[in-house]
């Protein structure tokens, strides 16, 4: 059995990386509210202008806009953007998304001769360059809140090469946040708008299909504006999930720590009592057998 005062600076330290957990825990929740607000509001706000976009397509109007075209089944260029974290120590999320987009990569090689593959996060970053899979771009000034004007400025970026025709076909790879029991890493197409409304409807609500609406001045100007703000709207929505799912992540995993931590001093106090125990009786017998010896 150890000694008493060993056991006792290992559960000190135990103690120590208990605080931290607990802490990390507590500013993991506190950001996820956050977060998870952010994310609400974006998805019914990209919903309705998914909804608007697919109700002015389906009114018999013969305007159509170079976002709103079909899916190549084998597209000659193709862009994978994947969302991970710049910090680890949140469970499984960085590995899920990973993992994920390999697999995606390697489904879609077989389909698109070229494929762009950029990242967002340091952990994801480093992840694939230790598989010889070098990103074409990388991103690490998304955190926690990730800020709309930056998400939009990525976003042009990719409608740009697309209406030039440098890439045919835009997936995400990120984790979608679905309740706080469920975040599930997703490969969500975005560029074309194929399946608008699709993947964006909240929970609640009621779809206005079949709702009649009246477009002034023309059909063709209001595309102009709504279906690059649709896809705007709808890469930062990617975005507020991963956040969101990253800090709910954190939160559960620092939560397991600290009741392991818990299990862990509990277990070494009980060792330490016994050593305590052990080495006071061992002294009383000491004691005892230096005075019988004093006696005799």
């Amino acid at each position: 059995m150890p000694k008493a005062r060993t056991l006792d600076k290992r559960r000190a330290s135990i103690r120590n990386i208990r605080k931290i957990t607990r802490t990390m825990e507590l500013i993991a929740n506190g950001r996820f509210r956050k977060a998870l607000d952010r994310a609400t509001a974006a998805t019914g706000y990209a919903w309705r202008l998914a909804q608007l976009v697919a109700t002015l397509v389906e009114s018999g109007t013969t305007v159509r806009h170079p976002l709103l075209a079909a899916t190549p089944t084998t597209p000659r260029s193709c862009a994978l953007l994947v969302l991970t974290a710049n910090r680890g120590m949140c469970g499984g999320f960085n590995a899920g998304v990973i993992r994920l987009a390999l697999e995606h990569y390697t489904q879609l090689s077989w389909r698109c001769p070229q494929i762009a593959v950029d990242v967002s996060g340091k952990r994801g970053i480093a992840a694939l360059k230790q598989r010889n899979l070098a990103p074409a771009q990388t991103f690490t000034q998304f955190e926690d809140r990730p800020a709309y004007h930056a998400v939009q400025t990525l976003a042009d970026d990719y409608m740009g090469r697309f209406l030039r025709g440098e890439i045919q076909r835009l997936d995400v790879v990120y984790t979608r946040y679905f309740s706080s029991t469920r975040q599930e890493a997703v490969v969500e197409t975005l560029l074309p708008l194929a399946s608008l409304g699709e993947s964006d409807a909240p929970d609640h609500g009621t779809s206005p299909a079949g709702t009649l609406v009246e477009v002034l001045p023309s059909a063709d100007s209001i595309l102009e504006e709504v279906v690059p703000a649709c896809f705007r709207i709808r890469l930062f929505k990617c975005f507020l999930d991963a956040a969101a799912s990253e800090h709910i992540a954190r939160m559960v995993a620092m939560k397991a720590a600290t009741e392991n931590a818990d299990e862990i001093i509990r277990h070494l106090s009980m060792t330490y009592n016994r050593a305590r125990q052990a080495q006071i009786t061992g002294e009383i017998m000491e004691i005892i057998g230096g005075v019988e010896a004093l006696q005799s």
